[in-house]
């Protein structure tokens, strides 16, 4: 069924792209400009409409850990599982993180850090030592050619990392408290998920 539906959206979203180059291209040959337009500059145009409708994020999994904050068990770290739709470059120098609980709005910025998993627990990995509540940073777990740690990009559809986050405290997460997190690429489609803080019954849970 996963497959069946990554196929799916992924030819869906080819399909609108050839429909929006054909419309950009229909465009300009019915335009009254008095210029002429290049098979270059038609090209980069034709590339920039398949860069801005495909560069589509999927979100595996969502976990959170839960730690004792004033007496009170809160979610403050958070890693979201993700991965390309397609083969394609995405650039996560540029990638922001939103983070809105309904009372207040942050965002976040890549923090430079991208690490394999190795040895470590997800949520026991060195990464953390950098990660403050301002920033995030990613930690692979199928990166081939290691363009993530090395050139910070996703390049290939069997890329895949958690993107790692934590909390700052005015927004930290008690039981059945929700925060809206929203993935802004530089170019294409947004992603926003709801996450809920579960009963407290174990240390690492997952959202649903």
């Amino acid at each position: 069924m996963g497959k069946l539906f990554t196929t799916g959206l992924t030819g869906l979203v080819l399909i609108v792209s050839l429909f929006l180059i054909g419309v950009t291209v229909a465009d300009v040959i019915t335009s009254e400009t008095t210029g002429s337009i290049s098979e270059q500059e038609l090209e980069q145009m034709t590339e920039e409409t398949i860069e801005e409708l495909s560069t589509y994020i999927l979100i595996k999994d969502q976990l959170g850990k839960f730690i004792e904050i004033d007496g009170e068990l809160k979610i403050e770290k958070i890693a979201l599982w993700l991965s390309p739709l397609i083969t394609q470059e995405i650039d996560v120098k540029q990638l922001t993180i939103q983070l809105n609980n309904g009372e207040s709005v942050l965002f976040l910025a890549y923090s430079n850090n991208s690490v394999a998993l190795g040895q470590y627990s997800l949520f026991e990995n060195p990464i953390w030592n950098n990660i403050n509540g301002s920033n995030f940073g990613f930690i692979s777990i199928v990166d081939m050619d290691g363009s993530l740690a090395n050139y910070d990009s996703f390049n290939d559809c069997s890329d895949n990392a958690y993107v790692v986050f934590k909390l700052p405290e005015s927004m930290t997460l008690g039981k059945h408290e929700k925060i809206t997190v929203t993935l802004f690429p530089s170019t294409g489609i947004t992603r926003t998920v709801e996450l809920k803080a579960p009963l407290p019954i174990k240390s690492v849970i997952s959202f649903d």
